[in-house]
């Protein structure tokens, strides 16, 4: 089998459902996942593998999802069955909550990095976060599995709490950003970092 087709050389690619441009929302949707996929697999080797084996476990898992996510989003034909589930979502929010469980309580806002594992997990965090705006531009515009903007949304919430775990477990203090008060008192300290971004 050839790696290249020719087929997208006029700038149109296929979709379950037909062809599209390839600047479509939605190819820009499910490439943006992609490309977040990518990253997931550099923090990964960023990772000690035995400290941090659960994480990884749990990365790898992801990044499985990541690619139902993708094939979610490429279709674009009338016969759907979507992949990405509302459990998903709900697991996620328990791997939050576990490795939350190890970090200090937030007291100010922090900044992207620490150790090199969680400044590849804060990248992870922000793609996310741009992979969701696309998937938000694509269900405004057209039919689309809606569980994978709910995942995406956890999933960087996840990338930002599993940083700081990793920072915990190196013994490597998180970034504060210096430029303002103590804003988190300890009871919300992790929603409202949350809800910031």
């Amino acid at each position: 089998m050839k790696i290249y087709t020719r087929t997208g050389d006029e700038g149109k690619t296929g979709l379950i459902g037909g062809r599209v441009s390839k600047d479509d929302v939605r190819v820009e949707a499910y490439g943006t996942v992609d490309e977040l996929n990518a990253f997931v697999g550099e923090a990964v080797i960023r990772l000690d593998a035995k400290r941090d084996e659960d994480l990884i476990q749990d990365l790898t898992e992801i990044q499985h999802e990541l690619f139902d996510a993708g094939a979610d989003l490429a279709q674009a034909g009338k016969s759907r069955q979507y992949k990405v589930s509302a459990e998903m979502v709900t697991r996620l929010e328990e791997w939050i909550d576990k490795y939350d469980a190890e970090c200090k309580p937030l007291q100010r806002f922090i900044l992207p990095g620490g150790s090199p594992g969680a400044s590849a997990l804060h990248v992870c965090r922000v793609v996310a976060r741009r992979a969701e705006r696309r998937v938000v531009t694509l269900c405004a515009q057209q039919e689309t599995n809606d569980e994978v903007r709910r995942y995406l949304n956890r999933l960087s919430d996840f990338f930002f709490t599993a940083a700081r775990a990793v920072n915990a477990r190196a013994n490597v203090s998180d970034v504060e950003y210096k430029r303002g008060s103590q804003v988190f008192r300890q009871a919300d300290a992790g929603k409202n970092e949350k809800d910031k971004q």
